[in-house]
């Protein structure tokens, strides 16, 4: 088939917004901590300063072999340059609206805010850690979780000692706020 009658994306699609799970509830401000906002603007300097600069010359290089439309390295180029546009955009884009929050400027530090690490216990009296950062931000492996996720939204505003409602697949489970604390990290 020619390459005539083939759609190829121009990369100005709206799709630069991430998975339904990582997106902002409308209305809603994008917070972010220091080190979140940190995090994103490396990533954005990595890709713009580093990453795509390499790709542009392997597509440049591949280009100039040629047949485009069998030519690997061309294909590959172009697709990985999309992809590498769209997350700029999107970075860009949240960038502007982020929101950071110290939490170094937290008074009150015995209720559950944006920022918090929180140690709770479900109903098994298994314990679990938190610490509740943006949806930007979140890295799973390292025990974070959004503000906006069901339990970010449970532990908002509990102190210790508080037994708070979560809800799950499974129905009501109830946990208890065991500490809090405000680490910076």
């Amino acid at each position: 088939m020619s390459k005539a009658f083939t759609k190829e994306s121009d990369g100005d699609d709206d799709d630069d917004l991430p998975e339904a799970a990582d997106s902002l509830p409308r209305g809603v401000k994008n917070y972010i901590t220091p080190a979140g906002r940190a995090r994103l603007e490396a990533e954005l300097k990595q890709l713009t300063g580093v990453e795509r600069p390499k790709v542009v010359e392997v597509v440049a290089w591949a280009a100039g072999n040629g047949d485009r439309s069998e030519n690997g390295d061309y294909i590959y180029g172009k697709k990985r340059l999309r992809e590498i546009d769209r997350r700029i955009r999107f970075l860009v884009k949240r960038l502007e609206s982020v929101e950071v929050v110290d939490m170094r400027r937290q008074t009150r530090r015995d209720q559950v805010f944006f920022g918090a690490t929180v140690t709770y216990a479900n109903s098994r009296d298994e314990e679990r850690t938190v610490r509740i950062v943006g949806v930007d931000e979140v890295r799973h492996e390292r025990g974070e979780v959004s503000w906006v996720s069901p339990v970010g939204r449970a532990l908002l505003k509990a102190v210790e000692g508080d037994v708070v409602k979560l809800r799950t697949p499974g129905g009501i489970e109830e946990l208890e706020v065991l500490e809090i604390s405000y680490l910076e990290t």
